[in-house]
Formats: C-alpha cells, structure tokens, sequence
C-alpha cells in the first residue's frame, strides 16, 4: 500500500520485528498441524462412524467425503439476546452447505455470559476468564479433526476474542465468524441514561428503572450501545473475517439470513483442497492485528479491547502492547460518535454508513492496511461496501458520504484528532484513559484519594454524601489475579452525579470498565495489579493523586516505598469462583491480556 500513513507503517514494523520468534514458533505449529492431515480422511472406519452417527442425511456425504465438512462452534443459549437468534443458525447453515454440495456439523459449544446480566454482581468476576473457558471449549470442539472450515458463532463481550483465541489454535483451517446483528433501537440513549441518574440520586423507582431498561434492551439482538459486543463486530470487519458488511444488520431479516448463507458458501469455497485455500493463520497476521486496532481508535470502540487485543495476537504468535496501541491513538482520527461517545446507537451508525464508510475513510488516508488476505475479495477494499438486497440477490454498493455528519465524519475533519485511547503511567502504574466520551476540560484531574476495596464499599460511601468533593476514587483489588478483573460500569452512575454536582472526580482501577466507558475520566486496567504489592496497595485516604490524559500522567507525590501493601480481604466464593482459583492464580497482567491460558501455555 503507497500511502500507508508513516507511524502505521512504523508501528507495524514494530509489531512485525518484536513478533518474530512467536510468529515463527505459531506459524511452524501450523504447518505441522497441516503437515498431519488431522482430518476425518485419515480416521479408522470406528473414529469416522462414531463421528458422523447422528448426521443423519449427511451421513453419506460425509463417509464418501463429496464435499467439505463445516464445523460449526456455536455460543447459543436464550438467555443472551445477542446470541438468542443462534439457535436456528445451526439448521439454515446445513441446507446452505448442501447447496454448494458440502456438509455441516455443530463441533460443540461454548459458555456466553452476558455482562449486562451480571454488571455489579458476583457473577461478574467470572467474565474475563469465561474468554478463556471459550477458547478451551473451542479447542475441545475442533479436537475431533472432522472439518474442513470452521463457522464461529459469537458476538459478545469475551465470546468472539475467545472464539478467536481457541480457533487460532487450528489456524491450518479456513474460519468466517457469523453475526446475528443488534436488536431494533428502543428508547434514546439519552433518556435510558437520564433514568439511571435519577435512580443513582434516589429520584427514581426501581420499577421506573426496569421499564427504562426494558425499552432499551427490548428483544433478540446485540444490545445496539457501541459496547464491547459491537466493538467485537467492528473488529472481524477491519481483520476481514466476516462477509463483507455483515457486523450490523438485525436479526430476523431477509438481508441477515443471505449474509448468513453466504458465509456458510464461502466456507465451501476457501478451504485446502478449493483453489482459494485461506487459512486463518494467513488472515490473521501482524497487519490485520494493527488493523483491529485501528478500527477500535477510529470509532471510539470499548476500552476491553486494551485486553482482548493483545491476547487474541498472542495466539496468533503476535506481540502488541500498550504502546502500539497509543502510537497508533497519536494519528488515528474519531471517525465515528456512536452511544456512549453520541447520542445515536449501532442503527443508526450502520445507517449513516457503518463499518463500509469508516474502512474507506480510513484507506484513502492511509490509515489501514488495505493488502491483508480477508475470508472475501481481494483485501479490506471489499469491505468498504455495504450489502444491500437486489430483488432476492445479495449485493455490494458504493456508500458515498456519511449519511449522518453528526455521527459519522471525515479523516479531513474528525470528531477528534486522535483516537481516544491514551496510555498513562507513572508511579502508581500504566493504565489505559479513554478520552473520546470525555470532555477535554477533565482531562486532568488533581485531587485527594478516597480508596475502596469493592464497588460496594463505593455505593455506600456515595449515599451518605462522604464523596461529595473533588476525589479520586481508586478501587484496587480488582485485577486478574485478585478477583477475576471485573467490569466496574455499576460505578458509572454515581460518579457521573458527582461530576454533574460540578465535583472534578476520576476513577482509578486495576479492574475494568464496560464497553459503556463513559464521561468520567478514568484510568483502568493499573498495571502492576494492587494484589503482590502494586503500586495501588500502597495508596491511603488523601493521597494526591494526578490524572492526565493530556501528559500520559498517573502518580502520586505520596512516599509509597516506606508503605506496608495492604492486603485483599476478599472472598471468592459462591456462584462458582472457586472453581476459577486455577486461572487467577496463574494469570497475568491486564497489558498481556490478562489470561491464564495463554500464560501457562507459554505464548
């Protein structure tokens, strides 16, 4: 590419030069997986009749191999709107492979959590490591070494870097990720957040607050606030590994079901033995990583993917880290203002012009990698297209400009010039800062600490007005190997009330925000975590403590080296923590990804 942008250019570089042994090291273990012929053509006549005993009228297809064998690893349950329409994926996409002569199978399942369900709850310190218990099951799946391609089922917040994380495993075979699209848009974003203050300030009922929350989160579909789910669908388009276009489309459609068959063709079309053979270990290289990346800066997507980046390129073999990240944040423009960061949602944003627009934007001003292989076409210049129904045939159109400039913009005239996601660092740590829902006036926060263990111990002290002043709220304990690095979004709330008072407030954590990081400046994800004498075990009630994004500044003018580390106090029992003791134990820092998996396995 001629125009690529010089610090894109020279970040990947970067990346390219610090992942060559890793890389090395995936891409042998790939070729000797292929080298293998780990497939159902070298099974005993036993191995092949127990695997295709319940294929009922693909039973001679598959035994005679007439055509590929698809395996689908699907993330169902009806619990998780997102994934609800899942169910009958699985069906369609078997009468979608016999048209282009092939088969399907459902090689397993995996768990989907939904983080809206347990936001605040216990429950919440076991979704980090479900991504792990995702790309496990996925792995345990594809073991059967019956398929020739894989279908990956997966939206939400964990599911899809976990989905990708097992399935890198098994990159000698071709690999399309399959969306189900976001719900119809409900009430205003506006309004559903105005319900929640009102509630935090004791202004609202709980019954007030159900009905806010039920029109906004209404029926079958991926909540439609730019979260992380959305930010996952942003980012298999920008590594080309949906159907072009296929991130944002409801469930329930005419369009949705042909993107979905098209999907299950192409995985026909791509695999080792067609004539345009398309590995996932060849499509998911250092470029594509960067151009995930970028994408997330470019739309102001969640502050999770600080995480699941890092580590879906450890799979690959890749090294990316926080400073990548914030090199690429120096030059890469806000495109988009999607809910949290505007007033609009996904709807709206793939109606302005979506995904298609934003990649366009972002190869004329060379800001993305346009020659990475992509599951379709001949690079990311495909999926500068958005689909549309042409009578009963799916095609690609030209989208021209924004439809909506208020939402969607230009590299010439972004939102913001850079990307909104700034590294911070200092004596108490490194953190990532998300800049791009927060107004530049409280870039730079300057106040006393107030220090909590729990996001409980939070509530209580903001009922009975103790945190109405300038503070900073630090809540440590809360990374990987203390409680499962949980989303800290119940603190959103109370905080923004403050703020609103005209307090100059922050947060400071070694947990997480939500997908939903709104317009309290935080620093996330501190790093050294407070558990093993991080800095934030050090801190006390009153500390000093600055803030700012503008100068990459977290630390304090406290003497923390003559401090005793305080100690985490909590439990981790009940609703099966304990059984996850193994991945906290072993788990490492949020920069690397925060997995135990990927730590034991030495990658």
């Amino acid at each position: 590419m001629n125009n690529l942008h010089p610090v894109v250019a020279k970040v990947t570089q970067r990346v390219v030069e610090n992942s060559r042994e890793g890389r090395r090291r995936y891409l042998d273990l790939v070729e000797e997986a292929a080298g293998r012929d780990p497939n159902r053509h070298s099974m005993s006549c036993s191995n092949l009749a127990h695997a295709f005993a319940g294929a009922e009228e693909d039973q001679e297809a598959i035994m005679k191999a007439r055509g590929p064998n698809i395996g689908i690893v699907t993330a169902y349950n009806d619990m998780l709107s997102a994934h609800q329409p899942y169910g009958r994926y699985p069906e369609q996409m078997k009468l979608f492979a016999r048209e282009f002569g092939a088969t399907a199978q459902v090689a397993g399942g995996t768990p989907a959590m939904c983080d809206g369900v347990t936001q605040g709850q216990d429950g919440m310190e076991l979704s980090l490591f479900s991504r792990d218990a995702i790309a496990l099951s996925t792995a345990v799946a594809l073991s059967h070494a019956m398929y020739d391609s894989i279908a990956l089922l997966g939206i939400c917040d964990k599911i899809v870097p976990g989905l990708m994380i097992g399935a890198l495993r098994f990159g000698h075979l071709p690999a399309i990720f399959v969306p189900s699209g976001p719900m119809p848009s409900g009430i205003s974003n506006k309004d559903k957040q105005k319900t929640r203050q009102l509630y935090a300030e004791g202004k609202a009922t709980r019954e007030e607050l159900l009905r806010s929350e039920m029109g906004s989160y209404h029926s079958p579909g991926t909540c439609t606030f730019y979260g992380t789910a959305n930010s996952n669908q942003m980012m298999m388009e920008m590594m080309g590994l949906h159907v072009p276009g296929a991130a944002f489309v409801t469930p329930g459609t005419g369009l949705r079901q042909k993107l979905t068959r098209a999907a299950t063709h192409r995985l026909t079309e791509i695999t080792k033995d067609g004539n345009d053979f398309r590995p996932l270990a060849q499509c998911v290289d250092e470029k594509a990583i960067v151009n995930a990346a970028i994408g997330l800066l470019a739309t102001g997507g969640s502050t999770n993917h600080a995480i699941h980046i890092p580590a879906m390129a450890r799979a690959a073999g890749i090294a990316f880290d926080w400073n990548d990240l914030a090199e690429l944040s120096s030059v890469v423009p806000l495109l988009a203002r999607v809910y949290p960061n505007g007033s609009g949602d996904v709807n709206h944003f793939h109606a302005a012009g979506g995904m298609g627009y934003v990649i366009g934007e972002l190869l004329d001003a060379g800001l993305a990698h346009r020659d990475i292989k992509t599951i379709w076409g001949e690079g990311l210049g495909d999926y500068a297209k958005e689909p549309v129904m042409d009578d009963d045939t799916l095609v690609w159109r030209e989208i021209g400009e924004s439809g909506d400039p208020e939402m969607l913009s230009t590299v010439a005239q972004p939102f913001q010039s850079d990307g909104g996601m700034r590294l911070v660092e200092g004596n108490l740590g490194r953190a990532c800062f998300k800049t791009s829902a927060v107004e530049r006036s409280r870039w730079t926060i300057e106040a006393p600490a107030r220090v909590f263990e729990t996001q409980r111990a939070v509530a209580e002290a903001f009922n009975k007005g103790e945190l109405n002043r300038d503070v900073v709220v630090v809540v440590r304990f809360q990374g990987p190997r203390s409680n499962g690095m949980p989303e800290l979004h119940a603190l959103t709330p109370p905080l923004a009330v403050l703020q609103e008072q005209g307090y100059r407030v922050a947060l400071v954590t070694d947990g997480r925000m939500s997908g939903a990081s709104g317009k309290v400046p935080a620093a996330i994800h501190v790093t050294p975590e407070a558990l093993g004498g991080g800095p934030l075990s050090l801190l006390q009630d009153g500390d000093m403590i600055k803030l700012c994004a503008e100068t990459g500044t977290l630390s304090t003018d406290a003497d923390l080296a003559s401090r005793t580390p305080a100690h985490d106090a909590q439990t981790e029992m009940g609703l099966g923590r304990e059984l996850f003791a193994m991945f906290r134990h072993h788990a490492d820092g949020a920069e690397q990804g925060g997995s135990a998996m990927l730590a034991s396995a030495g990658l």
